[in-house]
């Protein structure tokens, strides 16, 4: 299969229990759809089952695709699966599908236009979170508050794990991320709006997943100093090519 309209990502760590029921729900949901697709499953560095489960799905269900990437990194899984998928659009998604999969199609024509890049968004108006843990938002919103100081003024949610990209702009922005781990997209998103490209949220229904495997504190610790290191690589011109 060439050029289908729509391409769909997913990263995969050690998501043996919750992925064969993603892409059963995923299948189920594209085969409804008018336009074509291909799901691209992106494992890197799991030390149980995903793979496996993955490449057996695909084997059963020609639209689909499983990849090993070597190293571990959400970044370096979802560049991967950018760069081998064909899609006009290129959506990433947690594997988990915290957001309804029926949100899908809100993120690029005929329901969405004019746009390069759509973010899902647990913090834009009319957005609703379900479940979540005071502590895990108050740690989500103190991350947010400093990229939007530091980086990314304006986006009320850089965070959340689902994205749709038009293809020749998938393209450019992860030839040049240079993160590979929860940040990458911060970084992403930082040369998307350096660039000048259109960034739209959309709010959407969010259900928190207790088996999450994002450490508030500790990551967000880590995304800090990524967020500095995104500044001074700005400075250095890294971004300007």
């Amino acid at each position: 299969m060439s050029n289908p309209f729509l391409s769909i990502i997913i990263p995969a760590y050690n998501e043996e229990h919750r992925l064969p029921h993603t892409l059963e729900d995923l299948s189920d949901f594209l085969a409804k759809q008018t336009y074509s697709y291909e799901v691209l499953v992106v494992e890197n560095g799991s030390q149980d089952a995903t793979l496996k489960i993955a490449e057996e799905f695909a084997a059963l269900h020609h639209n689909f695709k499983a990849y090993h990437e070597d190293s571990r990194g959400k970044g370096l899984a979802v560049r991967r699966g950018m760069f081998e998928a064909k899609g006009v659009f290129r959506f990433m998604c947690d594997a988990d599908f915290s957001m309804p999969i029926t949100e899908i199609n809100r993120f690029f024509p005929p329901k969405l236009i004019d746009t390069d890049i759509a973010i899902a968004s647990r913090e834009a108006v009319g957005s609703k979170r379900i479940g979540e843990p005071f502590y895990r938002h108050l740690g989500g919103r103190w991350i947010n508050t400093a990229i939007r100081w530091f980086v990314i003024p304006g986006l009320h949610d850089t965070q959340c794990g689902f994205k749709c990209f038009r293809q020749e702009v998938a393209l450019d922005l992860f030839k040049n991320i240079t993160l590979t781990g929860w940040s990458f997209d911060i970084e992403m998103l930082y040369i998307a709006r350096s660039r000048g490209y259109i960034i739209t949220e959309i709010p959407i229904p969010w259900y928190f997943n207790p088996e999450s495997k994002l450490n508030v504190f500790q990551d967000a610790l880590l995304m800090f100093r990524d967020i500095l290191t995104i500044r001074a690589k700005a400075r250095r011109g890294v971004y300007d090519h």
